[in-house]
């Protein structure tokens, strides 16, 4: 068991300092997510972003540094659940408005507000939102991604709700403008 909120990991034998707030770590998450960026840009991007003294680290730290990045992220878990043919239910940029909201009521005040809120306490709070809107999305994108039909106020809620239930679909610039030649953009 892990008793206290790291702030620092050890990376091949040397500790280095992190950022472990959870709005360091949304936005690593957001540059692993970014179709823009090639794999090895994304992970370059997460770690500078990860790392205060990524750029003092020796190349032959990035497999390592990588690895402790996702341990933390996880919630100092190793990423061995194989997700692989789970559909997307939630996506923290999207969804962010109605998670801050739900955690905010779980940790009875506005997070945005605290200077540093380490990750691992955000991602407790997360765990515990229980019934709220974001709940009632991700409830309903789960119930048609494995194609079951929803009750009548479900398909009511969804329908008036869309724009929050439907994941949007992230192009890159050139997919972006494809699209707007061929007309859907």
């Amino acid at each position: 068991m892990i008793y206290d909120l790291p702030t620092s990991l050890t990376v091949c034998g040397e500790v280095y300092e992190i950022r472990s707030d959870y709005r360091a770590v949304l936005d690593v998450i957001a540059a692993l997510n970014d179709a823009e960026l090639s794999n090895q840009e994304r992970l370059l991007v997460a770690l500078f972003i990860f790392y205060p003294e990524f750029d003092n680290m020796p190349p032959e730290h990035c497999r390592d540094a990588i690895r402790q990045c996702f341990w933390f992220i996880n919630g100092g878990k190793d990423g061995d659940d194989d997700q692989t043919g789970s559909p997307k239910l939630m996506d923290w940029e999207q969804d962010f408005p109605h998670i801050v909201g739900a955690i905010n009521r779980v940790m009875g005040r506005e997070i945005r507000k605290d200077a540093d809120l380490h990750w691992w306490t955000f991602l407790g709070a997360y765990m515990e939102i229980g019934d709220c809107t974001f709940a009632q999305i991700v409830r309903i994108r789960d119930a048609r991604a494995r194609g079951k039909k929803l009750d009548k106020q479900d398909q009511e809620w969804y329908a008036k709700n869309r724009h929050l239930v439907d994941l949007k679909t992230h192009y890159t610039e050139a997919e972006s403008d494809l699209l707007k030649l061929w007309g859907g953009g």
